[in-house]
Formats: structure tokens, sequence, C-alpha cells
């Protein structure tokens, strides 16, 4: 009884850190356009706060991966409970140098501070996801996960609302300037993390090694479904990650709505909380449950999703109604997809792909609602893609694995890319950038049944010849 307690109570710890994460990384679609305006800058140049951030995905994930090869994993070495206390350490440490970063008036110390808090945040993905899924039964992981990774979304849906409140019109219409309207709420972030980190420390937590085999080389890359995989999860979070950082300054166009900051903050809720809705979709339309009760309770969870964005946003519900229509798009995708998981990605990337075209070559509210309508359509896309990612490595999944992790550095590239063409073209033509992306997806998704056929020959033979 009492060690079912402890886990149930790491179990909410963990949560909380992954609406934590969630609900930050959602904050940098806030700081683009806001310290885009306070240090005067280019598209290019606001876009180095998500080249930072998940740049150090990137280097994080590969110094983890380097020396995973040399020394075996860290993370078995040290257990799971202090990967998560580092990562903790480090993600409030990154949210406490926005201090300093304020107060100097810096924008390269707010790019540092982003870099610490992406590390912090490397560390906590590669321990607590594991983790999650350890804190109980396996039969129950997948539960375990998929309500973890809810909270996640919860996290990246009332950033844009709460934190877009206390930037632009609490603090900044309060007299501050030169990047300090971010000082207070990233203190209380830092703060919250440090003491999660204190409260861990003493929570007992029940041991958990790990005992896959780590292979040295680049083995993995043989198999064709991760090797093309790595490079869409790369697109993936590229493109979802480039749309939301300049969602607000789209909306702000002339063209488009023309709306200030603090009032188009409340839409890009609607586009991370997509991925929210689709993920409790998702979950259900893969599940085992008969067809009925399924789709039931897929509506049910749509409804009770989009009434909590509605509930946090306040916005006029006449003016929302083109999301209605946005949410039985994504029901009716889902039960052409079937299930399957390469058929529903494909479908999700090809219904992204007209949707980016379509906010480029119209205007207003179409446009904008088209281009929101694209974070709906992404919350399956890393989980499937993943699975299709890992499927029949073997004694290569911890290898693969990490490679898919590196691969968020594309999350740092693709917006710096769009905004480099932005600078050239216009921010309505430079969607392009993710629009390829999710042909690369489409393409990924269609395609994947036969890479993964194929591997059955790469394996079996092994087994089959004394």
């Amino acid at each position: 009884m009492e060690a079912k307690k402890s886990n149930t109570s790491s179990l909410i710890i963990l949560t909380t850190l992954f609406f934590m994460w969630g609900f930050l990384t959602c904050m940098n679609d806030i700081l683009i356009p806001y310290l885009k305006e306070i240090f005067v800058l280019k598209y290019w140049q606001a876009m180095l706060i998500q080249f930072c951030f998940f740049g150090a995905y990137f280097i994080g994930s590969l110094i983890y991966y380097l020396l995973s090869l040399r020394i075996g994993d860290p993370i078995n070495r040290i257990g799971y409970k202090n990967g998560i206390i580092i990562g903790l350490v480090i993600s409030g440490l990154g949210c406490l140098l926005f201090f300093p970063a304020a107060q100097f008036k810096m924008y390269g110390f707010f790019l540092g501070a982003l870099f610490v808090l992406g590390l912090g945040f490397t560390m906590l993905q590669i321990a607590a996801n594991p983790y999650v899924a350890i804190l109980g039964s396996p039969e129950t992981a997948s539960s375990r996960l998929n309500m973890s990774q809810a909270f996640n979304s919860l996290g990246t849906t009332i950033a844009p609302v709460l934190g877009g409140y206390l930037i632009y019109e609490y603090f900044f219409s309060h007299g501050s300037s030169g990047g300090e309207a971010v000082k207070i709420p990233y203190i209380i972030f830092g703060l919250i993390f440090i003491i999660g980190a204190v409260v861990f420390k003493f929570i007992k937590l029940p041991e958990f090694v790990n005992e896959d085999e780590v292979v040295k080389g680049t083995g993995a890359l043989k198999f064709k479904n991760l090797s093309y995989g790595t490079l869409a999860i790369f697109m993936y979070v590229g493109g979802e990650v480039a749309i939301g950082s300049f969602l607000i300054n789209f909306i702000g166009l002339e063209s488009i709505m023309g709306l200030e900051e603090a009032a188009a903050k409340n839409f890009l809720a609607y586009y991370w909380g997509g991925t929210m809705i689709g993920r409790f979709s998702g979950a259900l339309s893969l599940s085992a449950m008969e067809k009925t009760k399924k789709y039931t309770l897929m509506i049910v969870l749509s409804v009770l999703s989009f009434a909590l964005i509605f509930f946090i946003t306040g916005m006029e519900f006449q003016t929302v109604l083109p999301y209605i229509a946005i949410i039985g798009l994504n029901f009716v995708a889902f039960a052409i997809g079937k299930g399957i998981a390469g058929r529903t990605l494909g479908l999700f990337a090809s219904i992204s792909i007209l949707l980016i075209a379509l906010s480029i070559f119209s205007s207003g509210s179409l446009a904008m609602w088209a281009l929101i309508a694209v974070g709906i359509f992404n919350s399956i896309m890393w989980s499937n893609i993943f699975t299709i990612a890992i499927d029949g490595l073997g004694k290569y999944t911890s290898q693969g694995s990490s490679l898919l992790i590196m691969a968020i550095l594309g999350a740092a590239l693709v917006p710096l890319i769009q905004g480099v063409l932005a600078d050239i073209i216009g921010l309505q033509a430079s969607f392009i950038v993710p629009l390829l992306c999710y042909i690369y997806i489409m393409f990924y998704g269609f395609y994947s049944p036969k890479w993964k056929s194929k591997n059955r020959e790469i394996v079996k033979p092994k087994v089959g010849f004394h």
C-alpha cells in the first residue's frame, strides 16, 4: 500500500512536470513577438529564440548519446530519480537566468537562458518519459504516458492565454520595459522547478534498471523506417514549432486580421489546444474499444476539450465557430485512417498541406483559421512517426530512440530558415517552409509500410541459421 501511494504521488509530480515543460515551451511563442518588438529584431533574429532552445535538445541528446556509447546509459548509472532531479535543477537555473537577462537588457543573455532551459528539458525528456512507464504495471504504461502527454498539451494550451496576459497585459502595461515584463513569471517558474527538485529528492521511489543492450556504431541506420523517420521527426517538430512561432505575427498582418499581440495570443491557444484534442482522439482511435463506444467518447472528449479552450480564452462563440468545423474534419480524418499509423499520418499531413496552402494564398479569417487548424492535425504525428520509426529495431531500439530525440533539432533550424525567408519574401509567403516539411511527412506516412516489412528480412536471418 505504501509503495502504491509513493508511485501515485510520484506520478502526480511527473505529470505536473509534463504540464510545466509544455507551458514553458509554448511560452517561446509569446517571447518571440515580445522580444522582437523590445529589441527591434528582424524575423530571423527573433527565431534565434527557438534556435537556442531546441538547439539545446540536439546538443544535450548528442552528448548523452556519445556518453552512452562510451560508458553505458548514464541514466542507468545514476538512476531515473537523480536524472529527473538534475533536469529540474538545470531547468530552474535556466528560468532564473531571465532575471539578469532583463536586468542587463541583453538579447544574447535571453538566448543563453533559453539554451540552459532547453538543456534541462532535454534531461527531463530522457528521464521522465520512460519513468512514467515503469511507475506501475506494464499493462497500464501506455495509459499513464497518454495522460502525462495530455497534460503537456494542456500546458501548451494555457500558456498563450496566461503567459500572454502576464507579459503583454499585466507587467508590460505597468511600465516594464527592456524585457523586464518576463522577470517575475520566469522567476516563479524557476522556483517551482527548484522546489520540485527538493520534493522529488525526498520521495521514495522504486529502483529500475534498463537492461537493453547499448550497441556501438550506427547500425540502427540500416533500417529505412528509422533513417527516414529521423528526418520525419525533424520535419514534424520544425513545421509545428515554426507555425506556432509566427502565428501571432501572422494574425497581426493587415491582410489577415490586423490584431495586436494581446488579442492574437488567444488564437494561439486554439492552435496548441488542437493538439490536446487530437491526442485524446488519437489515443481512443488506436484502442481496441468497440467502434460505437470509441467514436462516442472521441466526440465527448473533443467537445469537453473545446469547452476548456473556449473558457480560458473568453472569446465570443460566434468568433470561434470555424473551429467546430475543424474538429469535425479531424473526426472524419480519424475515421478514414482506421487506426492505421502510417495511413493516418499520411492523411493528416496531406490535410495540413492543403491548410497551409490555403493560408498562403487567401486572406482574412479564412487564412487565419486554416493555419490554426494545422494544430489539431499535428496531434498524432510525433507518436505515429516514433512508433513507425522504431518498429522492428530489436537491440537497436535504444540507439534509434536517441537519434529520434536528436532530430528535435528541426525545431531549432526550420523556424530560423522561415525567418530568413520571411525577411526576404514576406511573412505570409514564407509558410512555404513548413508546407515542404509536411510534404515529406506525407511521403513518410504513406510509404512506411514498405520499409517496416523489410525489417523482418534484416532481423530474421540471424535467428534461423546455426
